[in-house]
This record gives C-alpha cells, sequence and structure tokens, in this order.
C-alpha cells in the first residue's frame, strides 16, 4: 500500500495503472536524505510533464514527510512509509534512492544512496522509456558523491 499526504492509501498496482513511477525514496532522519533534497526537485521537476508520475517516498510519518520536505510536499506527490514496507518491497538497502517503478510494477532501474553516475542510469532508462530529455548530471549545486544510510534501520 502506498499512503499519499492527501487521499487514500492503494495498493501500489492502483498508482500504476496509468503511469510509470520516478520515486526519490528518503529518510526524515538523517543528513544524506536532506543533502540530495534540491537535486531530487530538480530531476522530478525534469520529468514532471513526462509520461511518468513524479513523487517522494518517505520513511515517515505524514507529519515527518511535511516538517523534512517543507515546501516540496506540495510541489509532488509524496508517499509515507513509516514502516518502510514499501522501502523493503522495493529491495533497497540504503537511502536516498532513486527509483523507476514501470507501470508493470517491475523495477528495471535504481540506485542507492548519491552517485552522479548512478543517478544519471536510472534518469536514462526513464527517459528512453518516457522519451523525454534526461536531466544533466551533475550540476554545481549537486552535493559530492556519497554513501547512504541503511534503509531498514
Amino acid at each position: 500500500m502506498l499512503n499519499p499526504l492527501t487521499g487514500d492509501a492503494r495498493p501500489l498496482r492502483d498508482w500504476l495503472t496509468t503511469f510509470h513511477l520516478a520515486s526519490v525514496v528518503i529518510d526524515p532522519f538523517t543528513n544524506e536524505s536532506a543533502w540530495i533534497l534540491d537535486t531530487a526537485a530538480r530531476v522530478l521537476h525534469q520529468f514532471a510533464d513526462a509520461a511518468v508520475r513524479v513523487n517522494f517516498i518517505v520513511a515517515g510519518s505524514p507529519a515527518e514527510a511535511k516538517q523534512f520536505l517543507g515546501p516540496l510536499a506540495d510541489q509532488f506527490l509524496t508517499f509515507c512509509d513509516p514502516e518502510r514496507i514499501m522501502i523493503k518491497q522495493l529491495g533497497l538497502h540504503e537511502l536516498p534512492a532513486f527509483v523507476f517503478i514501470q507501470s508493470d510494477g517491475t523495477v528495471p532501474a535504481s540506485a542507492e544512496g548519491w552517485s552522479p553516475a548512478s543517478w544519471s542510469l536510472v534518469a536514462n532508462h526513464i527517459s528512453q522509456v518516457v522519451q523525454w530529455q534526461q536531466p544533466l548530471f551533475p550540476v554545481a549545486s549537486d552535493p559530492g558523491s556519497f554513501k547512504g544510510t541503511p534503509a531498514l534501520a
């Protein structure tokens, strides 16, 4: 089940009926996820008009997601996963992560932690599938590469 900040929780399959999902998965209790917010917003904005539903998946409650994301919670579809059930189902080991979930429910591309090269591979895959221009990696404002924190801690 995916719980949006507004509206009712629905199974993943229901969110994939029309569009793929391009998800940035973050932990609101870590510096590493905070460091990537500006980059994540830039990447999600790039794909916002493509045939993909851009979103954040936050490993926290709705209140924690709103506090951590601030105005980004209003700009992007945001799912809350306080029990980290979806994060576990996605097979993630480190956060932040950038994940592409195709409309058939498969995950053909994902990146954990932050490196411009790994996120670029995910963005390239999304771009090819939805025929959209991918964002540039890195740009001057992006942080240096870093390892993520445990996703299931």
